[in-house]
């Protein structure tokens, strides 16, 4: 099943998907609600009423119901406002490549438990412009992950049993402002100022049922479930990333197993899987100058589009717009050394 929240008559309405066209959950049945967030709250008992209509739908025998194509509608997160947004380190790849390149030597510890930190989840946004102040185009970067979303109440969470509270995964882009990042954690706090601005999710939620067709065994002493899906990266048509879904060393569900130790997680926690390898372009930038001095490093600017899509999840699009205002925090440093 596949669900997407889209904008109607100035509302957020909850939909699903079936060949291209959108189907109000309230109209495919009473009991269905109008929005994610009661959806997520009662999973268990609206989630099979809802893989029932869609079923019906696609068998041809479903009541007639009216249907919005895809394409024509205002596509918005499928979470809109998640309770809570935590980003994962999950890809090994990733992280190594990004020490090789600060030349230091992989961290032993990525192999013995997963991390994650928290983002703003009030900065949750979907397919659209992505609005950036000045200080963020100081190295403007994209992540490319997936993401998953809670839905139902745990505390203490077992990895083995951890999947059964996943509703399903999504694309993320963990907007990055690497000159804000760099600053801020040269104090071992953070990430805060070079990730709060903006975390996109989207277009859809797609629900694990759907997903069994690429699932396949995740990596060797490691627990919970795993999928063959293609991850992609395109900027202005051209693509700079290259990963897949499989390549996760931390699975999810031992993500959540950290995650809830002493500690509730509510339906519509949002779970990122952190940056796949080659997923952004502090990882390529860093590459490409150990190979080549040379080289020249690339950053988004100003209305670039950015284009991520997932095997089975959907193309998630954004466009990169500056802020009217010129106000600068980097600006705003006390106590610099006089000239």
């Amino acid at each position: 099943m596949q669900l997407v929240t889209y904008l109607k008559d100035e509302q957020q309405q909850l939909a699903v998907v079936v060949d291209g066209i959108l189907y109000d959950t309230d109209a495919l049945h009473p009991d269905l609600p109008v929005g994610m967030a009661m959806f997520l709250n009662y999973w268990d008992d609206v989630a099979p009423i809802a893989k029932a209509s869609v079923q019906r739908i696609k068998d041809g025998n479903g009541r007639k119901v009216f249907g919005m194509p895809y394409d024509e509608a205002t596509i918005l997160a499928p979470v809109p406002h998640p309770t809570s947004c935590r980003d994962g380190y999950a890809f090994r790849q990733h992280v190594a490549a990004a020490r090789r390149n600060r030349k230091v030597d992989m961290i032993p510890e990525f192999d013995q438990y997963p991390i994650f930190y928290f983002t703003n989840h009030n900065s949750i946004q979907g397919p659209g412009n992505i609005i950036c102040m000045p200080d963020h185009f100081k190295k403007l970067d994209f992540e490319l992950e997936v993401a998953i979303v809670i839905c139902k109440y745990g505390r203490n969470i077992k990895a083995e049993d951890a999947d059964e509270y996943i509703g399903g995964l999504m694309i993320m882009n963990d907007m990055s402002a690497r000159t804000l990042q760099m600053e801020e954690m040269l104090l071992n706090l953070g990430p805060a100022k070079g990730k709060d601005f903006c975390t996109v999710i989207g277009p859809k939620l797609v629900t694990l049922d759907e997903l069994e067709p690429f699932e396949v065994p995740c990596k060797e002493n490691h627990t919970g479930k795993s999928w063959n899906l293609t991850m992609k990266c395109r900027v202005n048509g051209v693509e700079v990333s290259l990963g897949n879904v499989a390549d996760m060393d931390w699975t999810f569900a031992e993500i959540i197993e950290r995650a809830s130790y002493g500690v509730d997680l509510y339906p519509g926690d949002v779970i990122g899987s952190g940056t796949v390898g080659t997923g952004c372009f502090l990882e390529l930038n860093g590459t490409g100058k150990l190979n080549d001095p040379n080289y020249t490093e690339q950053w988004l600017q100003e209305g670039d589009v950015v284009e991520m899509e997932v095997d089975g999840l959907g193309i998630l699009t954004n466009t990169i717009v500056k802020d009217e205002s010129d106000f600068s925090i980097l600006s705003l440093k006390k106590h610099l050394p006089q000239s």
